[in-house]
């Protein structure tokens, strides 16, 4: 595995905090809760608040109702008809309270899939401001984060993943993830912690 910190130097200008799905719908009372949210939470807003202007928030919006979706999807919400915003409701997708603060300046990415890369907008977010680097939180990191993160792998960004601001329903696959991470990725992926990184982001 590879070592932890940033191996490749400072944080930069063309730097941003990709925060991924940090919303009320995998909080408290929701059916996809993860039992750590709120445990990293005060490091995610440690690090928007430290760069407001340099956030991006991006949230998962759940099919309108059960079966809806293309392929697969349909089967899916089918499997998790609660969490449409027809039960659920469109206030589940809004960002947990105490990140809303942060907006603007920092910026809101809606995605209905995994991956935030997948319409195009978050690539010409980041050519707009020439971004070469993400640091990356929020969850899961076996699912949202991972598609984030290979998205940005391919496209030749630098990526941090902050480990104490990272959060999975599951400590088996998310323990997984980060040494998949950093012992396949480790000339594109470092982890560092939220004080690595806050020291580091000039």
């Amino acid at each position: 595995m590879a070592a932890h910190g940033l191996v490749h130097g400072e944080l930069g200008l063309n730097c941003i905090h990709l925060c991924v799905d940090m919303q009320r719908l995998f909080g408290p009372g929701y059916p996809w809760a993860f039992p750590w949210l709120q445990k990293v939470l005060p490091a995610v807003e440690e690090l928007c608040g430290s760069h407001p202007e340099r956030t991006l928030f991006t949230r998962f919006i759940p099919a309108e109702r059960e079966g809806d979706g293309r392929g697969t999807w349909q089967r899916y919400y089918r499997r998790w008809p609660e969490v449409t915003l027809e039960r659920a409701g469109v206030e589940a997708v809004q960002l947990l309270p105490s990140l809303e603060r942060f907006v603007p300046p920092a910026h809101v990415l809606d995605k209905k899939v995994y991956s935030p890369w997948s319409e195009g907008r978050l690539d010409h977010f980041m050519a707009e401001r020439e971004i070469d680097t993400v640091i990356v939180t929020g969850g899961e990191t076996d699912v949202c984060v991972l598609a984030t993160v290979l998205g940005a792998v391919d496209r030749g960004l630098r990526v941090v993943l902050v480990t104490d601001a990272l959060c999975s329903s599951s400590d088996a696959t998310h323990d997984a993830l980060m040494e998949l991470y950093l012992s396949r990725f480790s000339q594109q992926i470092e982890a560092a912690t939220t004080s690595e990184v806050l020291a580091q982001w000039r």
